[in-house]
């Protein structure tokens, strides 16, 4: 698809904003001027195999979809994670029938009498509502004022609620009737009539040595479903994948979500996994996730709450109530004890630790 970049008005510069309506992403060159094309003009497209048309009748035995990125420790060989992670049922507690990674979704649901009876579960979608979800924000649907485009709060808009918006469609900045973190996977769920996944604590743990399992393994946290039609709880904890070989597509060793996973005599933190997956999504944060350790009573500082996602100079240690920096030429960062966890377990892998990206586009204010 070729560009179409048009003028949508005035930067606070003065110079000119201009939105590319062909691939829904900003077009403004330096000092206000067209760009010759859009920042998503080299996107890949979704292939065909990556679509997943989706029809919940078919699976009676249950349906759960999340928002997936790469795992925070992996030492395998296969394709990164990155989208919408399917599991599909014929029968209840039966095997998964589907259990795969898609970029897109099309489910069989006509929001209106005009509609083709198609809804679209765009990967940027989950990977933002992840996000949101696992900092504590809800999301809701918000729509252009102009335009009607479904809007999606990504990045820092994600974990920051908001009024006024710019719009994905037309490129124009509009306000809504209340604040909000925007996401058209609100609207999916209350078509859906989709209730929030009942939560509960994972039974089971895990204790071994990544030298049990030399295809490798992957490690990501937990987060709430986008949609949980099973009628059990879903498992909070880490999950975990452990492979026998490294010719092997499917995990035989470990398959399984845990409440504590001990690795080398090295003992996970649920918390810290799941933060560490979710700033891992945030681009405008990447670089400044890290391991800071307390000069005064040397234990790993892990930041929480709204310092979870906003890089600050200050850090006061919840141990011994010192405050300290950051050592380095980076000052503004986010402690995350995980970030040193990864590198020390990678010392001990029989396999080089990935470091994949999800290449995602920074929006801030």
């Amino acid at each position: 698809m070729s560009c179409n970049i048009v003028p949508v008005g005035r930067r606070r510069d003065g110079g000119t904003r201009y939105w590319c309506l062909g691939h829904h992403a900003n077009a403004t060159a330096k000092y206000g001027k067209p760009a010759a094309k859009c920042v998503a003009a080299d996107d890949v497209p979704i292939a065909p195999e990556d679509t997943l048309d989706l029809d919940f009748k078919s699976y009676p035995g249950g349906i759960a979809l999340w928002g997936s990125v790469p795992a925070v420790f992996d030492t395998t060989y296969g394709h990164p994670d990155r989208g919408i992670h399917v599991h599909a049922r014929l029968v209840k507690d039966g095997d998964k029938v589907i259990d795969r990674t898609y970029r897109k979704l099309r489910i069989p649901l006509a929001k209106d009498l005009l509609s083709d009876g198609w809804a679209e579960v765009d990967e940027i979608d989950a990977i933002n509502y992840m996000v949101s979800r696992v900092f504590g924000f809800d999301t809701i649907a918000v729509n252009c004022s102009y335009c009607g485009f479904p809007h999606l709060d990504r990045d820092w808009f994600a974990v920051h609620e908001h009024r006024r918006h710019q719009c994905h469609g037309c490129g124009k900045q509009f306000s809504d009737s209340a604040a909000g973190v925007g996401n058209p996977l609100a609207t999916l769920r209350h078509m859906l009539r989709a209730q929030k996944p009942k939560l509960t604590p994972a039974k089971k743990k895990a204790k071994f040595k990544q030298s049990q399992f030399p295809g490798g393994i992957q490690i990501w946290g937990s987060n709430p479903a986008i949609l949980w039609t099973s009628g059990r709880a879903e498992e909070d904890g880490i999950h975990v994948h452990a492979f026998a070989s490294t010719t092997e597509n499917l995990p035989s060793g470990l398959d399984d979500t845990f409440a504590e996973v001990t690795i080398d005599g090295i003992r996970l933190d649920a918390a810290q996994v799941r933060t560490y997956m979710a700033q891992s999504a945030m681009p405008h944060i990447d670089g400044r996730v890290v391991e800071l350790i307390c000069p005064d009573c040397g234990l790993s500082h892990f930041d929480q709450n709204e310092w979870s996602y906003t890089p600050h100079v200050e850090h006061s240690c919840h141990s011994c109530g010192c405050t300290f920096f950051a050592s380095g030429s980076l000052k503004k960062t986010i402690g995350n004890p995980f970030a040193g966890v990864r590198l020390e377990l990678a010392k001990r892998a029989p396999n080089p630790l990935r470091n994949d990206k999800l290449g995602l586009r920074p929006e801030t204010i």
